[in-house]
């Protein structure tokens, strides 16, 4: 390799080292912390649409009309928050109960959530 194009590259991976520590020692501890006890970075809320994504798109699609090894349409769903609520939490024919894997926090969000696919 050429002299000026391994200079080139020791001054952007120097340039790039130095951009990654630019968060202070509070903030780098603040998260460490968050994630060691598995708290969500933003305050308040769990989000709704974000664990949607994480666990229900691959039956129910992103828009909620994937169907899916039997899953239901939602935007078409007229079910009530508290019904979606139990069914998430319990499961039906073949959906997988979730009240191992999200807390009634969570659960709640993602019914809720659910209620926006609704067209």
């Amino acid at each position: 390799m050429y002299p000026v194009f391994q200079k080139f590259n020791t001054a952007l991976f120097v340039l790039f080292l130095g951009v990654g520590s630019c968060e202070s020692a509070e903030e780098k501890t603040s998260q460490q912390e968050m994630a060691a006890n598995n708290v969500p970075s933003s305050a308040g809320k769990p989000d709704g649409m974000t664990l949607f994504r994480q666990h229900c798109v691959i039956c129910h699609g992103s828009d909620g009309n994937l169907g899916l090894n039997g899953a239901k349409h939602l935007s078409e769903s007229v079910l009530p928050l508290e019904e979606r609520i139990n069914i998430i939490t319990n499961g039906k024919n073949l959906m997988t109960p979730f009240r191992s894997q999200l807390n009634p926090e969570e659960i709640q969000a993602v019914a809720a959530y659910t209620l926006t696919l609704k067209k």
